[in-house]
């Protein structure tokens, strides 16, 4: 059964050699000095590219950047060594993704020594949708590596490498990571970092699960360690990716919370409301644990005590209520739960 599976997804006449999948993935192999030259002049670029697409919020310049960032092909590198089970073939591939990754992470941080005071993080798309990861996103990168291992294993499919350089995350989320340290959101930072490193290690397991599946092992006269380093390797990267997992769940169970948290809210609000004639509710908004409610009224709006009331057993208690009007009003309405 195997056997025919590895013969649909990777047909013996469009089969790659293991020596031309090392030549592409390996940058340490065969011409260096071309492979390297080449490899950090689109890195830089890319990187230029990316915090420059990130801090304008142009998704279209960050596609750009995801498409020439050549940080993918030492990652499956890392993949293909760990297939191969070659000594120091993993860690070369590795050398060249932290150097990649610091310097991408230092060229945020040093675009945004020029922003200014007043530079909303969270209000720009393109850094807000990169702090707070969910396991879709790992789910994402783990398809993702399915695909690039099998595109690079095949003749047939390299046509769907960009697709797959646009799929993966890479390079705009370190973009972030500088973006966040230089303003001195260390939090977002990390969650930044957190959204690259998970998509790192699912690339990494992904691609290194389909390279050995399909029969990559090392090349006659290569030496090469016991299979056991490789079960080794992937029950370390399994470990990393549950370990990941972890904040990626919780990130996906408070985003859902905080949606359902937010729909009863402003359910109850227009209740709320509802008494005074032409009021209504234009926004609910959560920042930073405290329940924020815009309301839209000609009028002066009912006690504030009400909402309260209204919200208690909706949503967690001790959460802060602020309401602010068109009219000007900011008040202070109290916590949910409790009663003034």
């Amino acid at each position: 059964m195997v056997t025919g599976l590895k013969s649909r997804i990777l047909p013996d006449v469009q089969r790659r050699t293991l020596e031309e999948l090392t030549e592409d993935l390996d940058l340490s192999s065969g011409d260096t000095r071309s492979k390297k030259s080449a490899f950090w002049t689109m890195l830089v670029l890319s990187g230029v590219i990316a915090t420059a697409g990130v801090l304008s919020d142009s998704t279209a310049t960050v596609i750009g950047a995801m498409i020439i960032a050549p940080l993918a092909t030492p990652i499956m590198g890392i993949a293909l060594g760990v297939a191969k089970t070659t000594p120091g073939a993993a860690g070369r591939s590795g050398r060249f993704v932290l150097g990649g990754a610091a310097i991408v992470v230092l060229t945020g941080a040093l675009f945004s020594l020029g922003l200014p005071e007043s530079f909303d993080l969270l209000g720009n798309s393109q850094i807000s949708g990169r702090t707070s990861p969910g396991i879709l996103d790992l789910i994402a990168a783990i398809a993702t590596g399915f695909a690039g291992a099998v595109a690079m294993a095949r003749r047939d499919v390299a046509a769907v490498l960009p697709g797959v350089a646009i799929a993966i995350s890479l390079v705009p989320p370190l973009a972030v990571v500088g973006v966040c340290l230089g303003q001195g959101a260390v939090a977002l930072a990390l969650g930044a970092l957190l959204l690259f490193v998970s998509n790192l290690l699912a690339l990494v397991l992904a691609g290194s699960l389909v390279f050995a599946v399909l029969g990559y092992g090392a090349e006659d006269g290569e030496a090469s360690t016991p299979a056991l380093s490789r079960r080794k390797a992937y029950l370390t990267i399994g470990v990393l990716l549950v370990v990941i997992g972890v904040p990626l769940v919780g990130n996906t169970v408070g985003a859902y919370l905080v949606s359902e948290w937010t729909a009863r809210t402003q359910s109850a609000a227009e209740q709320w409301v509802s008494a005074v004639q032409g009021a209504s509710i234009s926004g609910v908004d959560f920042q930073s644990s405290t329940l924020y409610i815009e309301v839209q009224t000609p009028d002066d709006i009912p006690p504030v005590d009400d909402l309260l009331a209204d919200l208690d057993g909706q949503i967690p208690n001790g959460i802060p209520v602020v309401v602010t009007t068109t009219l000007g009003q900011r008040i202070e309405a109290g916590t949910v739960g409790t009663t003034r």
